[in-house]
């Protein structure tokens, strides 16, 4: 008897250590999660895979494959069969009629690759793709082999029972989402800091959100978009949470208060300590930006010093080494792009310096901002006064 099933294939974690385990049930647990609206399907664990199978009603690999592939942690699925008789002319036998189902019959040339993660059977690894192959070659009529660059490959895995696929479909990769500590990405309504929140994300970082809203400078729609924006990365962390902090006090305090050139590098410092706030109720560790060297005129070395002088936890950078169509490419896969194109300024581009200073001086920011004896007062008043959504 043959039984639709879905081989979860997972990469890095299979190289941890003694706390491999912890990983792999962190993985179990977000696949349950996400199909758990599907139906009565349970997950089984084997040495290097987990498998889905269904309780009873058939798995449609349609609905199910998104779900799981863009758990992060996962290299990939093969939606396949699980089939009990494990005898050689059954497996013959079960494999034709699987690769005839998947080819629609068109002729094509082939392969056959075996794992044998069970020692016990009676035939090798590559005495199995051999009569397997075999029967094919005769059944099959039109069919060619071709063992260096076939069309089509027929993987069978021996384990407690046997498995039969053709397909890989890939997956996100990296690691478990919440399997690497917490931060606070600070996120715009921009194509990067989306997509340097989604790669924190893929390392297993486990993020909050935080977007500086400027009324009446930035509307409604502004704020709705980066709320999109987070649900789409919701998608794939199974949740997000989004601060939403008025800032426009903080701005307006330092656009009267600071030079026109500076005025850029001062208000990221302001968002940095609002940030640093937020990690500290969140128990994070480290804050998330979407700046890329030397994109703008506050990515130079210079600025992004002057800016990281006010933290006192880790800033990561993912996409500090990516040039504007490297991150526009990632935007598109990930589904975030079109979303970031809609004509909706954030605050930053409001109160954007004309003419921006591009290598300033951390000693004379700091000598400013010592002068500045309200803007504790008013960063402090934003951060009791944020709002909260959980996507």
């Amino acid at each position: 008897m043959e039984e639709r099933v879905l081989l979860v294939k997972y990469g890095e974690i299979a190289m941890r250590g003694n706390n491999r385990q912890l990983f792999v049930k962190r993985l179990v647990d977000t696949i349950r999660k996400n199909i758990d609206s599907d139906g009565d399907f349970y997950v089984v664990r084997e040495q290097g895979r987990l498998i889905v199978e269904s309780r009873g009603s058939e798995i449609n690999f349609d609905t199910m494959i998104p779900k799981i592939n863009r758990i992060f942690g996962i290299l990939g699925v093969c939606p396949g069969i699980k089939v009990k008789d494990q005898d050689i002319e059954n497996l013959k036998r079960v494999s034709l009629e699987f690769l005839k189902e998947n080819l629609n019959g068109k002729a094509d040339t082939f392969k056959v690759v075996t794992k044998r993660s069970n020692k016990k059977y009676p035939l090798t690894s590559n005495e199995i793709s051999a009569e397997v192959g075999g029967y094919i070659f005769d059944n099959y009529e039109g069919m060619k082999v071709d063992l260096h660059s076939p069309n089509t490959t027929l993987y069978i895995e021996i384990r407690n029972d046997a498995y039969i696929y053709t397909d890989f479909i890939e997956g996100c990769g990296g690691l478990p989402y919440g399997s690497s500590g917490k931060a606070v990405s600070l996120i715009s309504g921009g194509i990067d800091s989306p997509v340097a929140t989604w790669m924190m994300a893929k390392r297993g970082v486990e993020v909050s959100g935080v977007y500086f809203h400027s009324p009446p400078y930035t509307g409604e729609r502004a704020k709705e978009k980066v709320k999109d924006l987070a649900g789409i990365i919701s998608m794939y962390t199974g949740g997000f949470k989004l601060y939403v902090v008025k800032f426009t006090e903080v701005q307006l305090y330092l656009l009267e208060n600071v030079p026109e050139d500076k005025l850029t590098i001062f208000l990221k410092r302001a968002m940095m300590r609002t940030a640093e706030k937020i990690a500290a109720k969140e128990h994070a560790d480290g804050l998330i930006t979407g700046e890329s060297a030397g994109q703008v005129a506050s990515q130079t070395m210079q600025g992004i010093n002057a800016i990281n002088a006010v933290c006192t936890i880790p800033v990561m950078r993912p996409l500090c080494g990516m040039d504007k169509q490297e991150i526009v490419d990632k935007a598109r896969k990930i589904g975030t792009f079109e979303t970031s194109i809609l004509p909706y300024e954030d605050c930053c581009t409001i109160f954007v310096a004309k003419h921006p200073e591009t290598r300033p001086k951390t000693s004379v920011i700091n000598k400013i901002e010592s002068k500045l004896e309200k803007l504790d007062e008013l960063i402090e008043k934003a951060f009791e006064e944020m709002e909260l959504y959980e996507l």
